[in-house]
């Protein structure tokens, strides 16, 4: 009678266990798809505009639609002084 009793209690745990673990898995599904849904827009630094994804002699920069800023992801300002090393407006500019 004493080991029915403790297997009881053991099933009881479990159970209890299970259930807090499938609603922590439902917040967790919920808490992803909300992050999923949000807008994915990024600000702008300077003006907290909407930053635009534009491309530029195959170079993909964002501009901001408020102020007109140029923002360049990492590489991409190397991309251009390469792209434009020989005669681009940027190599007239800095030479």
């Amino acid at each position: 009678m004493a080991i029915e009793l403790e297997d009881r209690g053991k099933a009881l745990e479990n159970e209890y266990f299970r259930k807090k673990e499938r609603e922590l898995i439902a917040k967790m599904k919920a808490k992803l798809e909300d992050e999923q849904t949000k807008d994915l827009k990024l600000e702008c630094p300077k003006c907290d505009g909407h930053l635009l994804e534009t491309e530029y002699e195959n170079i993909c920069i964002d501009v901001c639609d408020k102020c007109s800023g140029v923002w360049l992801d990492a590489g991409e300002l190397a991309q251009v002084v390469d792209k434009n090393e020989e005669s681009g407006w940027l190599n007239r500019f800095f030479g």
